[in-house]
C-alpha cells in the first residue's frame, strides 16, 4: 500500500529551506518588512537587536525567515552561548579588545579642568585609557597650568595632554594655554563653557541647552531654565547617566579626547 504525505502542498510550492545563522555581536542584517538594515547588539531569549549606522536601535522577533543577509533570505537563531551576544566596540567606538588586561600606567598624563570632565571622560573612554595605560586627573581650573605644567615636568617618555573649558581665541583660557611652550606637553580645548554643554541636548531629553546671562553661575542658571534641582552634583549625576557612549556627546568634545590620547601614547 502506498504511503502518502500529510502536506498535499505541490512541491513546487513549498518555501525552500534557508539557513539558520547564529546572530551573533556585528552581523549585519536587514529586516524585509520595515527596511531596517543594522548590526547586531543583543540577542536574547525571542527577539534580535540592532543598531543602525546613526545609532538607532530596533528589536525584532526571531522569526523563521525573518531576516535578509547580503540579499540572502535566513533564519536568525541565538548564538550557542546563553549570555547576550557581547558589543563588539568599546563606550567611545574603539574596537573592544575582550579579556585584555589593563596596562601598567605609563608615566604620561592627561589632566583635565574637574571632577565631572574626568567622570565623563571615565565613562566613555575608560576601557581604552585602560588598554593604553593612560592615567587621567582633574584640575581645578587652569590659571596656574603653566607652573603645573613646569612641575610635571613632561618629557619624550612622559607626554602630558591637557583638556580645558571654554577653550576659544581671545579668552583667559585661550592666553594660559599659549603660555605653554614644552613640545612634550599638548593642551587642546572645547568651546563649551561647562562639560555639561558636551553631551548632546537630545541625550537628556532637552532641546538646547539654555543661554545663561554673563556672571552667572552657568550650572546653577542652567537649573533654574530648566526647572532642574539646583543640587548641581545629584544633576551631573542623572547627565551622566544618559550618557551610553561617544554618539551621546558634542565632536567638539570627542576629537579633542581623541588628539590627547593619541599624543600621550606616542612611542
Amino acid at each position: 500500500m502506498r504511503q502518502y504525505s500529510a502536506d498535499l502542498t505541490p512541491p513546487w510550492k513549498r518555501p525552500k529551506p534557508v539557513p539558520e545563522v547564529p546572530a551573533e555581536a556585528g552581523l549585519v542584517v536587514e529586516e524585509p518588512g520595515s527596511g531596517f538594515c543594522g548590526a547586531v547588539i543583543r540577542c536574547e531569549a525571542g527577539t534580535v537587536t540592532l543598531e543602525d549606522r546613526f545609532g538607532k536601535h530596533r528589536v525584532f522577533p526571531l522569526e523563521p525567515r525573518g531576516f535578509l543577509l547580503e540579499g540572502r533570505v535566513v533564519t536568525l537563531v541565538r548564538p550557542a552561548s546563553s549570555s547576550p551576544a557581547r558589543p563588539t566596540r568599546t563606550a567611545s567606538g574603539s574596537v573592544a579588545v575582550p579579556g585584555a588586561r589593563a596596562r601598567v600606567a605609563r608615566a604620561g598624563r592627561i589632566y583635565v579642568e574637574g571632577r565631572h570632565d574626568a567622570e565623563l571622560v571615565e565613562k566613555v573612554w575608560g576601557d581604552d585609557l585602560r588598554v593604553e595605560g593612560v592615567v587621567v586627573e582633574y584640575l581645578e581650573g587652569v590659571d596656574d597650568l603653566p607652573a603645573i605644567v613646569a612641575e610635571f615636568a613632561p618629557g619624550p617618555d612622559a607626554r602630558l595632554g591637557v583638556l580645558v573649558d571654554h577653550l576659544l581665541p581671545g579668552t583667559k583660557e585661550w592666553r594660559i594655554a599659549r603660555s605653554v611652550t614644552s613640545e612634550h606637553a599638548l593642551v587642546v580645548g572645547h568651546p563649551y563653557i561647562d562639560i555639561w554643554e558636551a553631551v548632546k541636548p537630545s541625550a537628556v531629553g532637552i532641546e538646547a541647552w539654555p543661554r545663561v546671562p554673563h556672571g552667572q553661575d552657568w550650572k546653577t542658571g542652567v537649573c533654574r531654565a530648566l526647572g532642574w534641582p539646583e543640587n548641581t552634583g545629584a544633576v551631573w549625576q542623572a547627565i551622566l547617566k544618559r550618557v551610553g557612549s561617544y554618539k551621546d556627546l558634542e565632536p567638539e568634545l570627542l576629537g579633542r579626547v581623541e588628539e590627547l590620547i593619541d599624543f600621550v601614547t606616542v612611542s
